[in-house]
């Protein structure tokens, strides 16, 4: 079948992100002698420069990694929890908030992307800090081209940067204009952050573990943590509640927590052995989508039919449900994950699917696990979305546009891999700190301000985020990389991609290329965290039979451009050949190798 570019083939190493800067950066670092680690680190910082619109530093970063000569994946968890002021007491009863914001200070968590970018460069990198570093601060020095994206995002965004988050202007309307696609953005502030940081973990010596530790410090406990407790502290900003407030997190929230290291969930389908960050993001829902459609003959299915689009769509409309029912930090929650997850459990879920579209919310039933999800209340929300986005008076910044998110997929010659997803931190989350030149994130808006559910507000509770990076294995061993930028849709772009790779035989490229959709009957996980029941979003490709017969199977259907639905990377090891691929869509996103 045609692609849009072709597969690529190499030995060396593979680097595939969502912007094309990121993907050249990594492969610098391979060909510098650097691993997958240090490729996937050196990509992720410049990722904030070159999309400053889906992620920084102020950001979340989950990965799933392979150590070459390891028997099993780790997680890495660069997502930090809620502040010790974040309390259900402070939000609900003494602001008098029904949701947490999706923009601003109080939907501001401990920052995890940069000390768990820190924590795998210590431990499995092999290049310095300050190598690593170097093109990131590049192009924050000299400017990375704009893509049209962000000039779409920031004009979004223009009122409140001129009327309320003035310190945000210098940054990304420069000349107090929005700037041009094509022309150069760069941020000498947060250059000159990169730069201190380096020069306080070089004083500490020659030792390059001593080194990438005392930048660590210099996060968690020194100068950058001190800034972002007296910006907290000091202002008050306005967010998508329509007021201003300052902040909870403070300095101690930071000292308090280091990225860590967690274990996997599995699942087994058609010779491949997929594995998921665990219940305090929504990876799990890919592994119970395959359960579900495990048993429903999807390998004898037309990718592009309307029976394929229907059953993978019912299947994860009941894998959400769940999701929105179950799941939680399992520090504070007891997550029925090997429930959820056996033949026992998926084979009465299945029967769930029949030939039309549900327009139900129908969450499994574990008793004595789970918490109560008022659908009504989310439908309802999503009359806020379509009026009160763009603010009732003061001018508000409502939830990103679907697509946010960045992604990073990488394998080197000797077989270490990884794959991350850093998100959050973006241009519209909040204002930029002046002394650091990067904004904090909003992951906290994905927490409820009710008692009694999973994902309820609690402070040291990670949030239950969208962040979805995956591993497969093949017949016991170690194969691919892939992941997603896009929010919800994450884990159901994925589940396509990887049924047609895996079950249809389409490569990689082809696999991302082939014509995608998505569902958004269930709860989202932002603000205002509205659901539009039967709605399901299908690119234009579709023939017209497939979309009538969608129709009539009951799908609220809303057809989107033709190169609309994914932001699919990946990255794969086949005996001695390396492959990889990108997403077209949007034209950034690439893979390189050799």
């Amino acid at each position: 079948m045609f692609t849009t570019r072709p597969e690529l083939l190499g030995t060396f190493g593979m680097v595939s992100t969502t912007h094309w800067l990121a993907s050249a950066a990594g492969m610098s670092m391979l060909e510098r002698g650097g691993n997958a680690f240090d490729a996937a680190v050196c990509a992720g910082f410049v990722l904030h420069i070159a999309e400053p619109h889906l992620n920084g530093p102020g950001g979340d970063m989950p990965a799933i990694i392979h150590v070459a000569g390891e028997r099993e994946p780790k997680v890495v968890c660069g997502q930090g929890p809620a502040p010790a002021g974040a309390t259900m007491a402070y939000y609900r009863d003494k602001l008098g908030l029904k949701l947490v914001p999706g923009t601003g200070l109080l939907a501001t968590a401990v920052p995890g992307a940069v000390d768990g970018y820190l924590l795998i460069l210590r431990d499995y990198g092999v290049l310095d800090l300050e190598d690593v570093l170097a093109p990131a601060i590049y192009y924050a020095e000299h400017g990375a081209p704009i893509v049209p994206n962000i000039h779409k995002t920031i004009s979004g965004v223009k009122e409140i940067f001129l009327n309320h988050w003035l310190t945000s202007q210098p940054v990304y309307m420069p000349n107090g204009e929005v700037p041009k696609p094509g022309s150069l953005l760069g941020n000498e502030g947060l250059a000159r952050t990169w730069t201190r940081l380096i020069a306080e973990a070089k004083a500490v010596g020659g030792d390059r573990q001593a080194q990438i530790e005392a930048a660590r410090d210099a996060w968690g406990n020194g100068f950058i943590a001190e800034e972002i407790d007296k910006f907290c502290r000091e202002n008050e900003v306005m967010d998508a509640s329509g007021k201003p407030h300052r902040g909870v997190l403070a300095g101690d929230d930071m000292a308090k927590w280091r990225a860590s290291y967690d274990i996997p969930l599995s699942y087994d389908f058609c010779d491949h052995t997929i594995f998921k960050i665990g219940p305090w993001s929504q990876g799990p829902v890919q592994l119970q989508q395959l359960a579900l459609l495990k048993g429903l003959g999807i390998e004898d299915m037309d990718t592009e039919s309307s029976e394929f689009i229907h059953a993978v769509t019912e299947c994860a409309k009941l894998a959400f449900a769940d999701r929105e029912t179950f799941y939680g930090d399992p520090k504070f929650v007891d997550v029925p994950m090997e429930i959820l997850l056996s033949d026992t459990y998926n084979d009465e879920r299945r029967k769930l699917v029949g030939k039309s579209a549900s327009l139900e919310f129908r969450p499994g039933h574990v008793a004595g696990y789970g918490g109560s999800v008022d659908y009504q209340a989310a439908i309802n929300s999503s009359a806020i979305a379509g009026s009160n986005m763009a603010g009732i008076g003061e001018p508000t910044v409502g939830r990103p546009s679907n697509g946010d998110t960045c992604h990073i997929d990488v394998i080197d010659k000797d077989g270490n891999m990884i794959a991350a997803t850093p998100s959050g931190g973006w241009l519209q989350s909040s204002p930029i700190i002046p002394a650091l030149g990067f904004c904090l994130g909003s992951r906290m808006q994905m927490f409820w301000l009710e008692d009694g559910k999973p994902a309820s507000l609690m402070p040291g509770k990670r949030p239950r985020t969208t962040l979805t990076p995956s591993m497969a294995y093949r017949d016991g061993k170690p194969y691919m990389v892939y992941g997603t930028p896009g929010g919800d849709q994450q884990d159901q772009w994925q589940t396509n991609f990887l049924i047609r790779h895996v079950t249809h035989g389409l490569n990689l490229q082809e696999a991302i290329d082939a014509p995608s959709f998505h569902n958004e009957h269930h709860p989202s996980s932002f603000y205002p965290r509205q659901a539009s029941p039967g709605r399901l979003v299908i690119e234009g490709r579709f023939s017209e039979n497939t979309q009538k017969d969608l129709k009539n199977r009951g799908h609220a259907l809303e057809v989107g451009a033709d190169w609309s639905e994914g932001r699919m990377c990946a990255v794969a090891t086949d005996g001695n050949i390396l492959k990889a691929a990108a997403n077209p869509r949007g034209m950034q996103g690439y893979a390189v190798g050799r």
